[in-house]
């Protein structure tokens, strides 16, 4: 299971990365395009101006996929409405993927899919307040920034996941 979505951020420094923002009043901001595994693991990402759509950052993100290794056959890539496209589609099908997008003008809560977990690590990354307001104004500093808060949320994901069994199943059960 792996899940893309953009992210926007303000970047008041501009930059290499950076563009006019469509929801900041056309001040500076940075976009993210997040690609993340089925725990919220981040996989990799690809920086860009903010008044970049989603769809023509999805191949680049993707494109990180190939320093993994071999996929499983049955790759699924879940995606929000911004990539329901016949692009989209004959892009994923073209890298042998399986795509779960959801359908423009239709409402489903993130939670009815896979994509909350890309939507929690940029919540994750946002908690970083080093990089909610990105001052760098070279790409390959910001990027090495984002490097080290993935590494970080990497590594704190298996413990949270152990924690939380553990408490799970140390809590008193009531019984009649």
């Amino acid at each position: 299971q792996v899940a893309v979505d953009g992210c926007i951020t303000k970047a008041p420094g501009g930059g290499e990365v950076a563009g006019r923002s469509p929801v900041d009043r056309g001040k500076q901001g940075l976009k993210r395009s997040g690609m993340v595994d089925g725990y919220g693991i981040p996989l990799g990402r690809v920086l860009a101006g903010a008044n970049r759509h989603d769809s023509p950052l999805l191949a680049p993100t993707l494109d990180l996929l190939n320093g993994l290794g071999p996929l499983p056959e049955q790759t699924v890539v879940h995606l929000d409405a911004g990539y329901d496209s016949d692009n989209t589609r004959t892009l994923l099908a073209g890298r042998g993927l399986h795509g779960r997008i959801a359908h423009k003008g239709e409402k489903a809560p993130v939670q009815a899919s896979r994509r909350w977990h890309v939507e929690r690590t940029h919540a994750w990354q946002n908690a970083f307040h080093r990089l909610a307001r990105c001052f760098e104004r070279r790409a390959v500093v910001a990027d090495a920034f984002f490097d080290l808060i993935d590494s970080i949320i990497t590594v704190r994901s298996p413990i949270r996941r152990a924690w939380i069994t553990h408490r799970w199943h140390t809590r008193p059960h009531h019984r009649p």
